[in-house]
């Protein structure tokens, strides 16, 4: 052959040419199975019960008899939203019951809660991106059948309040809906629901807990926070003693204030009564000790025993911020839809919905303030891996490493 492939043989070709979908002798071994339904049973619509799921679908602009088309994109566009929404809870909740059992003690169901976690995370990715979907409606295609959903609201959506509520939205942080108290705009069940949710432990809660038993606090062990505290002092006092050995000058005004502001931030972070403060004025959430122990998880991030504890702190600051861009991306499509007109159900529209993409509703805000505090590694205190025998030894709930009860 002149052209093509050099390593392009006639052989090759008659091997090429013989190729089929069946076996060499041109049999369809695609066809091979048995047909099982056939034989009665459970099949798959009536599995996922399709006939309630497919048939829930109700235009009110069609009972009204003026049918707009556009209003059964916006109906399924929710109901998968409310149908998501139930995953996210029913992985939260198997979470947080690990927690609530103490099975966190036990190091090998870490992997469980991250992948869960995890899961959670990619089904909020899912859900800022279907915005996109009820995009393609416009305006004015919104507004032919905007009036007949008055007065339901995707405030009331139960399912959403459940899931603020149970990763630990601050109840006297919430913004005010219509100056009420945002349960009292759910009746009869849903508003004991919502009340049942706001007396259980909170993620935020159980996370907390979790990290005060970080292993290497204990004052009379390891003693990570009196440690880090005497290297970062000495550093900033070492930093102080090299700037002024340096002639006057523009930058070395510039490194003497950049050293004070960071003493500053570091007499903050080791000033207990400080952070109490602060808490009570909700801008941290975590406690005193559960703070240290998510820093020390931080630093020593690439160690056995905290890689996996990392994993699961940076997923809890995932769904933060995953949960923020819903909130901004629903905002959006608010105002665009509607300016500022007022909602269906009564609030200021986009004005209220503005309001809750703030800090306030970010429920693991202190992990994200975690590299405020941030240092140079020499600063870390070290650790001997032959005496600090906890970097690899897993904490049980069970005396018995095979136990024949394990978490769900």
């Amino acid at each position: 052959m002149s052209g093509g492939c050099p390593f392009m043989r006639k052989t090759s070709l008659l091997n090429f040419n013989r190729l089929t979908l069946g076996d060499t002798e041109g049999e369809d071994s695609s066809q091979d199975g048995v047909n099982k339904a056939s034989k009665g049973g459970l099949i798959y619509g009536d599995y996922l019960q399709l006939d309630k799921v497919l048939d829930a679908q109700e235009l009110q602009s069609e009972k009204k008899g003026n049918k707009i088309h556009d209003e059964h994109l916006f109906i399924v566009t929710h109901q998968a939203y409310e149908l998501w929404f139930k995953q996210i809870l029913w992985e939260l909740d198997s979470v947080r019951e690990i927690f609530q059992k103490g099975h966190m003690r036990d190091e090998r169901n870490m992997l469980k809660v991250v992948t869960r976690m995890h899961r959670i995370s990619i089904i909020l990715k899912l859900l800022v991106e279907q915005f996109t979907v009820l995009e393609t409606m416009t305006p004015l295609d919104f507004f032919d059948f905007r009036e007949y959903l008055t007065p339901a609201s995707g405030f009331q959506s139960l399912q959403f309040r459940l899931l603020e509520n149970k990763i630990g939205v601050p109840e006297n942080l919430r913004v005010p809906y219509n100056r009420r108290h945002y349960r009292d705009n759910f009746k009869g069940k849903e508003n004991e629901m919502l009340l049942h949710s706001e007396e259980e432990q909170t993620l935020l809660q159980l996370v907390e807990a979790w990290l005060e038993r970080t292993p290497g606090l204990e004052e009379q062990g390891f003693n990570f926070w009196g440690k880090l505290q005497v290297n970062i002092f000495k550093g900033i006092a070492e930093g102080f003693h090299a700037a002024l050995g340096k002639p006057e000058s523009e930058e070395k005004e510039e490194l003497m204030e950049e050293l004070k502001k960071q003493k500053e931030v570091f007499t903050s972070l080791f000033d207990e009564k400080r952070h109490e403060h602060l808490l009570s004025k909700g801008d941290r959430r975590l406690s005193y000790n559960a703070l240290k122990g998510a820093l020390m998880i931080y630093f020593y991030r690439e160690e056995p025993r905290f890689q996996v504890p990392f994993q699961l702190l940076t997923s809890l600051m995932d769904i933060d911020i995953l949960m923020t861009k819903w909130r901004y991306n629903h905002v959006c499509m608010v105002h665009r839809m509607i300016g500022s007109k007022a909602g269906t159900g009564g609030s200021s529209g986009y004005h209220y919905l503005r309001s809750t993409v703030s800090d306030r509703y970010k429920v693991f805000v202190d992990l994200f303030n975690l590299s405020t505090f941030l240092v140079p590694r020499h600063w870390v205190p070290k650790l001997n891996p032959s005496i600090h025998k906890f970097l690899f030894t897993a904490e049980c709930s069970d005396s018995s490493y095979f136990s024949s009860e394990d978490s769900d």
